[in-house]
């Protein structure tokens, strides 16, 4: 068994290993875990997904554990503290798309049961299809952003080449849908 290409690459760093190893592509269901794993790929959009796995931690403590009803009354002095908050990404468009984001799942949750009832009720969908649904409900959202978002919490199953010893952990786990 050999792992995904690019954890053979002699440059790869420790925080890329681990990340795959132990959560892409593992399936996630707890909402603010979900809600976390979308600030984080919004948050890398034109950055490096090695700065954001270094700053994972800052960006937890941040928006208080990615905590969907707490971030979803976030006021004027909470952007202004996370936009002064050198740990995180201080973008003003990526901090109120998450505050945005967090009452939209708010209303998911009311409609749905979770967040994660909401993405399970419109699997399977293809990439296209998820980002149209992804940009009609969420801001900052394009199709990388929702495909690797998707990748990264199991409702795509391209995260880890099939002989990659992680994915057949991941399929372990898995629910049983239908793929596309």
């Amino acid at each position: 068994m050999s792992y995904c290409k690019y954890c053979l690459e002699p440059n790869t760093k420790k925080v890329h290993i681990d990340y795959h190893n132990n959560e892409y592509g593992f399936p996630i269901k707890e909402d603010n875990f979900l809600f976390g794993r979308l600030i984080l790929e919004i948050n890398q959009a034109g950055l490096s997904w090695e700065t954001i796995l270094n700053k994972k931690e800052n960006f937890s403590n941040a928006y208080d554990d990615f905590n969907v009803s707490i971030i979803a009354n976030y006021q004027e002095d909470d952007i202004k503290r996370l936009l002064n908050d050198a740990g995180i990404i201080r973008n003003k468009l990526k901090v109120n798309a998450a505050i945005y984001n967090a009452q939209q799942i708010l209303g998911l949750i009311d409609n749905y049961g979770s967040f994660s009832g909401w993405l399970d009720e419109n699997h399977p969908l293809n990439r296209d299809e998820w980002t149209k649904l992804f940009k009609k409900t969420f801001k900052f959202v394009g199709g990388e952003i929702v495909n690797e978002f998707l990748l990264s919490t199991g409702y795509l199953s391209e995260a880890h080449d099939q002989s990659c010893p992680i994915f057949d952990v991941i399929l372990e786990k898995k629910p049983k849908w239908k793929e596309i």
